[in-house]
């Protein structure tokens, strides 16, 4: 069986080639990369979210991700308020300029996958969402290794 055949090389390789597309069109035309933009949507989903959680559940060390909010507090697309019911907590969220960069960032992918999904058709679409769904849950289930616990509502 050749990689092609192989699903699990399939899957990575995939998600390699869309990550370095993706990444490209988003410093071409928002200047952040592909990682930042992921932090972006975590805390537009949760801003109360600490960068341990934003770590694990995006599969990056705690470093990374605390040098990418460096990056995004610097382009003025996030603030760092300390929690006035836990001092030394610090609570991350993203300015009004932070959530129409990650819409626009938003915007840009889906148009830039666009004809790639347009020519699969709604229903593989449909079908490829429900299946890479039931396997993420499946492999990032309790007690697996790299398992994640998202807060993402995955």
């Amino acid at each position: 069986m050749g990689p092609a055949n192989n699903l699990s090389y399939l899957i990575q390789h995939l998600a390699t080639v869309i990550g370095r597309q993706s990444d490209q069109a988003l410093q071409e035309q928002l200047g952040i990369g592909l990682s930042q933009f992921k932090i972006l949507m975590v805390l537009e989903w949760n801003p109360r979210v600490q960068q341990r959680a934003i770590a694990d559940s995006l599969g990056q060390t705690e470093a990374s991700i605390s040098r990418q909010i460096k990056l995004l507090k610097s382009k003025k697309l996030l603030v760092i308020k300390q929690d006035p019911q836990n001092r030394r907590r610090h609570i991350t969220a993203p300015t009004t300029l932070g959530m129409q960069v990650t819409e626009a960032a938003g915007n840009i992918l889906h148009r830039n996958l666009g004809p790639e999904f347009a020519g699969l058709g709604d229903d593989q679409v449909m079908q490829l969402v429900t299946g890479l769904q039931k396997l993420h849950r499946m492999v990032c289930r309790p007690g697996r290794t790299g398992a994640c616990d998202h807060q993402l509502g995955l």
